[in-house]
């Protein structure tokens, strides 16, 4: 009895807040804002109320208040209830009901829900109904409400009812789902529905007797002054009811905190508790968000139960001092989060092996298809060095282009691979322009094939020498400008721009690439899917191109994994415009190195080639000596190590690594080099050459401690591209 004189005092005072708040024109909406304290009187009861105003709008169910007789007025509902109605205000809530509790319920179940009230209220001794019935959401759907609810009066606001609301809507689909599937079973029992009905009524009812409060959802709720280092219980369950009394003593906050972790808490959650219910652990979190949670272990006897403690600030301004906690069971839960957590680690283990199996897959196709290609164009070069007859000589230049065509569709595939992949970019200092003018050429000769005006500006640009991934800016615009070359009509016009624009952003600056030709262009329908893979467009002039739509797929991936834009214009037969704007760090070290234009790079220098393969070997030397190099073999990774520890220091100034053989492999053969004593032949460069070309296969070959990975088939230049940039860094590690 004491406990229920408590609640309905305190729902008293609650009516009594809300008549103040209508007497000075205060809305339910405004009531809850951060300002409202300061105005209420320096009454205490007043204030209590207004903090459990604050804690209910911030329960997960629904509650109001209402008048008992007359239109059934509503005085108060929190927000739970709003989002059940799927309403966004108090004035949508009182459109949508007329501001009655009859206004909420169902037209179909009014009458029985209020008969049903009445005649519950008549037969409890404590005041208590239970009611479900339905309700017309504001946007047109139905659902189903459980309502718990306690009449009261006071002396100042005359009769009304507090009620606890939840959505029963999931509850009652699943209830017709096992009606529908045990139909016979339902029939039989819906003779007895009224008595069973009852039967349910008198069980809700118990159940009020024992978590009738503040809400259904927390067992123990509490109020507390952080100020005053004061607490104050509202509701308590089997656990702490012992440490406040029968009579609900307010006890200091950091004791009853200090107490009940050494009492209820498990061990191995004491510490963090402890921590994140220090006062000045609230304060701090509180002023960030407005309630925060944590979830923890308690022993009952010898039984583990998981609770979760939500605080709620309620002060007044920006400060935290005062606040509510609430505790409630949470078992049910957490296995549930444990199930889905299963379950996505299994999936993601799954996907993860996927993902392996594909890699491998595509790791040993490309070696697989690299090799021949390899030997085809290596025997072609040499072909070509030896034969002089035009007509051959053409023929030899078709095999070429065959296996190019080859080649950049194997590239294009296994470039796909890393789509969707986690892995960083390699940040390194490049020349913009450089790399620019390095696509640039590699396409100038298939330009001037077809009688196009290729050209390349880069006048614009202030601050060429960047901080980026180099490979990947270089296939971003390699694709670009090969779609301009290959779609442009002989005659026509295509060109690649380099823009700097003002950046006070500095260090970084702000770059677009624009590639512009007057090709056959694409029309409006194509636009919209121009960046999806395996999208080509169709037109008698360009249908033969060959290609499979994977190029301007992975020119966009490159652009979002690096932060920036691309954009395309584009009109039917007029030609086409892309657009990529980067935000990009400016170098602080100056100009980058320029790459070596000839093959003068290589006079004088001896390379070790370990190749297991004899064509390979056969052809890879034969273009070597031609590049000007000296060559030096070993058939596997055993022969090259023995071969370099026995040499004098500098005998060879690189080592050519294949990944692939027997005996050892390169990554082992790299890292048994690199653990040499003579810390000169351990320092020797070594580069792979291999048809393994995937990103893990260049990560392994990096660790493995190589310098550099180059792809099969052997291309000279790159070669010296890339033992230019060796040379550099090793002087300036040396002036360093």
């Amino acid at each position: 009895m004491e406990r229920q004189r408590w609640n309905r005092d305190m729902m008293e005072q609650m009516m009594s807040l809300l008549q103040f708040f209508q007497d000075n024109g205060i809305s339910v909406d405004r009531s809850l804002g951060t300002g409202i304290l300061a105005l209420l009187p320096e009454d205490p009861k007043l204030r209590m109320a207004y903090a459990m105003m604050r804690f209910m709008d911030e329960i997960p169910g629904g509650f109001m208040i209402y008048r008992a007789h007359g239109a059934e007025e509503i005085i108060y509902a929190n927000r739970g209830l709003l989002r059940i109605l799927r309403c966004d205000s108090w004035e949508q809530f009182q459109k949508l009901t007329g501001g009655s509790f009859r206004g909420l319920v169902h037209p179909e179940d009014l009458d029985e829900v209020e008969e049903s009230i009445k005649r519950q209220i008549a037969d409890s001794q404590y005041d208590l109904d239970y009611v479900e019935y339905r309700v017309i959401c504001r946007d047109g759907t139905i659902s189903w409400i459980e309502d718990y609810g306690h009449f009261a009066h006071g002396e100042s606001m005359g009769d009304f009812f507090y009620v606890f609301l939840g959505d029963a809507t999931e509850k009652k689909d699943r209830q017709r789902g096992e009606r529908e599937e045990a139909e016979r079973r339902y029939q039989g029992l819906i003779q007895e529905y009224d008595r069973e009905r009852a039967l349910i009524n008198q069980e809700h009812l118990r159940r009020l007797e024992v978590i009738e409060g503040l809400s259904v959802n927390y067992e123990t709720i509490l109020y507390a002054d952080l100020e005053q280092d004061r607490i104050l219980p509202y509701w308590l369950s089997q656990r702490t009811v012992r440490q406040f009394g029968e009579k609900y003593q307010m006890k200091g906050l950091r004791w009853y905190l200090d107490d009940y972790v050494k009492v209820w808490v498990h061990p191995e959650d004491r510490e963090m508790v402890i921590r994140e219910t220090d006062p000045e652990y609230i304060r701090k979190r509180l002023l960030e968000i407005t309630t925060y949670y944590m979830n923890y272990r308690v022993i009952c006897g010898d039984e583990v139960q998981y609770l979760q403690l939500r605080v709620v600030n309620v002060s007044a301004g920006e400060r935290v001092d005062q606040i509510v906690m609430g505790y409630r069971r949470v078992d049910e839960e957490l296995q549930r989060e444990l199930q889905q957590k299963q379950m996505l680690a299994e999936a993601l283990e799954n996907a993860n092996l996927a993902i392996v199996a594909k890699n491998e897959f595509l790791s040993n196709m490309s070696h697989d298809m690299r090799t021949p290609l390899n030997a085809i164009f290596g025997y072609t070069t040499l072909a070509k060095m030896e034969i002089t007859e035009p007509e051959a000589l053409g023929y030899l230049e078709r095999v070429e282009s065959a296996g190019r065509q080859l080649l950049d569709l194997i590239d294009k595939v296994l470039e796909m691979s890393w789509i969707g992949s986690k892995e960083r970019e390699q940040e390194e200092e490049c020349d913009l322009c450089q790399i620019a003018r390095e696509v640039w050429e590699s396409f100038l000769a298939q330009a001037t094939e077809k009688d196009l005006r290729f050209t390349l500006d880069c006048s614009d640009v202030r601050h060429s020498a960047i901080l980026s991934d180099r490979e990947r800016l270089r296939q971003l615009i390699t694709y670009l400008a090969s779609n301009a070359v290959i779609y442009t009509e002989p005659g026509g016009q295509a060109s690649i721009t380099l823009e700097e624009r003002e950046d006070r952003d500095r260090p970084w600056g702000t770059y677009c690439i624009v590639v512009e030709d007057t090709g056959v262009g694409m029309d409006q329908a194509f636009l919209k899917r121009v960046f999806e893979p395996f999208a080509r467009q169709r037109n008698s002039t360009f249908s033969g191109v060959p290609g499979v739509g994977l190029g301007l797929t992975i020119a966009k991936y490159i652009v979002d994994r690096m932060g920036g834009t691309i954009q395309v214009d584009s009109v039917a037969g007029k030609g086409s415009v892309f657009t990529v704007t980067l935000h990009l760090q400016v170098s602080t070290r100056g100009a980058a190195a320029r790459q070596p234009e000839g093959l003068e790079q290589a006079a004088g220098q001896k390379i070790l080639l370990v190749e297991d393969n004899e064509i390979n070997r056969e052809v890879e030397t034969e273009i070597l000596r031609g590049g000007g190099f000296s060559v030096d073999t070993a058939e596997n990774g055993r022969e090259a190590v023995d071969k370099v520890k026995g040499s004098a220091p500098g005998t060879y100034d690189l080592v050519l690594m294949d990944i692939q053989m027997p005996v050892m492999d390169g990554w082992q053969a790299a890292r048994a080099i690199r653990s040499l004593e003579d810390p000169e032949l351990a320092g020797i460069p070594i580069m792979a050459l291999s048809a393994n070309v995937l990103e893990s296969d260049v990560r392994q070959s990096l660790e493995s401690g190589m310098d550099a990975h180059l792809a099969k088939p052997l291309d000279v230049s790159q070669l010296l591209r890339e033992l230019h940039r060796w040379t550099e860094k090793k002087n300036e590690k040396k002036n360093s």
